[in-house]
């Protein structure tokens, strides 16, 4: 129950929402083209044509702004997934799923560059390592269930879903940099697609 001196949350407006996000989408930019190491608040309210106050009255620092686009990114990423295994045939097979799968993560070259370089910043940085950190697990957390559930249906159990979740991160991490390196050539796309087939058959088996 509030009272007089309960302080109100503060309400985002449409406007508000909208400024935020034509932050973000300018910080991409900028952070694509600079370099996150390089780029400056300055530039992020040039592109996106704000002031520092605009800016400063959404995010604290660039860390801040990454970290949210990361957050937008990686619900966007957690939707695809899920719509992409919601509606899935009763023979589903384990190829399949994971076809499913790598069609809702595309491997994206800015994108990659972004973080790349922003987890070179937070190696740095003790305290927003562990901010990214317990991010990527809450991000592993809330996938292994969905990836689990389509799993059961091809008629797999998963043995130690933990285990398996880093190890398909690692594959997916190292993956996206062949993919990225020969973007034109379907035999590296299609190697990636057999080496999470392969880490998915070595943690599970048939129920």
């Amino acid at each position: 129950m509030q009272t007089a001196d309960t302080p109100h949350p503060k309400r985002v407006t449409k406007r508000r929402a909208e400024t935020r996000q034509r932050l973000l989408d300018a910080a991409g930019d900028v952070f694509s083209d600079e370099g996150f190491g390089r780029s400056t608040v300055e530039q992020v309210c040039e592109r996106a044509g704000f002031t520092r106050g605009a800016f400063y009255s959404n995010f604290t620092s660039l860390d801040e702004l990454f970290l949210a686009m990361w957050e937008q990114r990686s619900t966007v990423m957690l939707d695809g997934i899920r719509a992409a295994l919601a509606d899935r045939p009763s023979t589903l097979t384990l190829e399949s799923a994971v076809e499913r799968v790598l069609a809702a993560i595309p491997v994206d070259d800015a994108w990659y560059r972004i973080t790349a370089e922003f987890t070179a910043h937070a190696l740095r940085n003790p305290a927003l390592k562990r901010v990214m950190a317990a991010r990527e697990d809450a991000i592993l957390h809330t996938i292994l269930p969905i990836v689990e559930d389509a799993l059961t249906a091809a008629g797999r159990r998963i043995a130690d879903r933990e285990a398996m979740g880093r190890a398909l991160v690692a594959i997916h991490d190292g993956t996206s940099v062949q993919v990225l390196m020969e973007p034109e050539n379907e035999a590296v796309r299609q190697a990636r697609a057999r080496l999470f087939v392969t880490v998915v058959s070595s943690y599970s088996s048939s129920t």
